[in-house]
């Protein structure tokens, strides 16, 4: 059997790892606020949270698009760049998520590449302009417009509820309804966005295979559709893979996110959830590989700073903060680490 075929398999085993572990890191994203407002317990939260990362990640490829062309060319990726890429990504979801940090595994996948593809090609050989549009620009921009967001979802929640009168008891059952609602939806954004980058890099993985070796030395049912188009079997592996991993949850991350930043109520967990969900089915729709991690925490303590400033623990998120700004260079640097040493046992 063909070696490169054999680190192809190996490659694509490894994307199915990382979208695993995304789940599991960024199952907080949807059920955080659920899980600590007592809405739902844990384990019925992953559960529903996990079907509906499945049904959103089939939805639709743009951002695998995005991921699978917009960052690199195809001859300049082998399956070690990606190889290199995942390790890299994997290796700083897992450093923060064993600190219960929650950090980008979106950006934590592209850092990768970007370090991966330098470590191989040079630092000419990365699309520097899509990073710059496709990720810098909305990672500015999506928390800020996810914390605008929710500010005013919130701030017109609250003047419903006094204008409508209704009673405390009635804004308790009524919130934790919406919550439901609300939990689902921000699971079934964080499907449509995040397996997609999963399904981007295997795609640029078999794109690469078939570039280099040819379509003959690939099974026909693996090869990529026309134009580089996302295999059907790739999507479904990757909406099973982040599935599962969300079902298998990450309580340390959900711990941060639903009680440290702020102590959340029911209402606030919606207010905070529809607007997440709102700003990441845009991005998606646009086919932009969106932290949804960055969104939902942003959206988190917009609905904080309803109540008062101080209400937010900003020590908490600047922590957080801080983790957005690494994971893009620490990422790219174990990538590119990753990238130096596979090159030494494995063919390019």
């Amino acid at each position: 059997m063909d070696s490169v075929f054999v680190v192809l398999v190996l490659v694509l085993v490894t994307a199915l790892v990382f979208d695993f572990i995304n789940g599991f890191h960024d199952a907080a994203n949807a059920i955080a606020t659920v899980v600590s407002t007592g809405v739902l317990p844990i384990r019925t939260a992953v559960m529903i949270a996990g079907i509906l990362n499945f049904v959103g990640a089939i939805t639709g490829t743009a951002v695998a698009k995005t991921i699978a062309s917009g960052f690199a060319d195809a001859s300049d990726v082998t399956q070690t760049v990606v190889l290199a890429t995942l390790i890299g990504a994997s290796a700083w979801n897992l450093i923060t998520w064993w600190y219960g940090i929650p950090s980008s595994s979106s950006h934590a996948l592209i850092g990768g590449l970007a370090g991966a593809v330098v470590a191989h090609a040079g630092i000419s050989h990365f699309q520097w302009k899509t990073l710059v549009q496709k990720v810098l620009v909305p990672l500015v921009v999506s928390p800020a417009f996810g914390f605008v967001l929710a500010f005013f979802v919130m701030t017109g929640a609250m003047w419903v509820i006094r204008l409508a009168n209704i009673k405390p008891s009635g804004v308790h059952r009524g919130s934790r309804v919406l919550q439901l609602i609300s939990a689902s939806g921000m699971a079934f954004a964080h499907g449509s966005n995040d397996a997609q980058k999963s399904m981007g890099i295997m795609t640029l993985a078999l794109t690469s295979y078939v570039a280099t070796k040819g379509a003959d030395g690939i099974p026909a049912w693996m090869a990529p559709g026309a134009g580089g188009a996302v295999p059907r079997w790739v999507i479904i592996a990757c909406a099973l893979a982040i599935g599962f991993g969300t079902m298998a949850g990450g309580k340390k991350i959900i711990k941060t996110m639903g009680t440290k930043i702020i102590r959340i109520s029911p209402l606030q967990g919606f207010a905070a959830e529809a607007s997440g969900a709102s700003t990441i089915l845009f991005a998606s729709h646009l086919g932009i590989p969106l932290s949804t991690t960055h969104c939902i925490n942003a959206c988190i303590m917009g609905v904080g700073a309803v109540k008062r400033l101080s209400a937010v623990r900003w020590g908490v998120a600047g922590n957080i903060v801080t983790a957005w700004v690494l994971t893009i260079p620490a990422a790219g640097l174990i990538s590119a680490v990753s990238m130096w040493l596979l090159d030494l046992v494995l063919p390019r």
